[in-house]
């Protein structure tokens, strides 16, 4: 299913990027290591990318169902402010943020791929999922990634923003 081209105006909005961790930032695999626990994997790509944003001034925030060390690791190394784990009821975290930063919905983009996200997809100014979301995700974006999660999605959808805003 391909998504609509994305809206060039409601990216222009974006002042806040928010992305779910588990199968956007990483590959939605988590493996066990003896004596640390679980863990994922990210991508450089999408850290890099990251700090990109902020550094044009755009935030980011992390809201993810999971609550891994490896995840709460991955907030502080990129300095992310607003990030929220563990609870699969992610729109409580997205109004606190909504709150504490006094944007307005159209002033967001998201990146989710599971069911528990839809709520945020259909608030924001800019909804994005990727390749290997479940049908239901799918048909709430406007934009499907051609990267896969874990594998520079977030950053392809941080190029378009950043570009869409001349910040690129």
């Amino acid at each position: 299913m391909a998504a609509k081209k994305p809206n060039l105006k409601s990216l222009k909005k974006i002042k806040m990027l928010l992305l779910d961790i588990d199968g956007v930032l990483t590959d939605g695999r988590i493996l066990w290591i003896d004596g640390t626990g679980w863990t994922a994997m990210y991508s450089v790509l999408d850290g890099f990318g990251i700090r990109r944003m902020m550094k044009a001034g755009i935030q980011v925030g992390f809201i993810s169902g999971g609550s891994f060390t490896s995840h709460k690791e991955r907030a502080k190394i990129l300095k992310i402010e607003h990030a929220y784990f563990g609870d699969e009821n992610k729109i409580v975290p997205y109004e606190k943020i909504k709150s504490d930063t006094g944007f307005k919905d159209e002033e967001f983009a998201f990146i989710g791929d599971e069911l528990f996200d839809i709520a945020i997809l259909e608030k924001v100014g800019f909804a994005a999922t990727v390749p290997h979301a479940v049908q239901a995700v799918k048909k709430h974006a406007d934009y499907i990634t051609k990267a896969p999660g874990g594998f520079g999605a977030a950053r392809e959808v941080i190029e378009m923003i950043l570009a869409a805003q001349g910040k690129a």
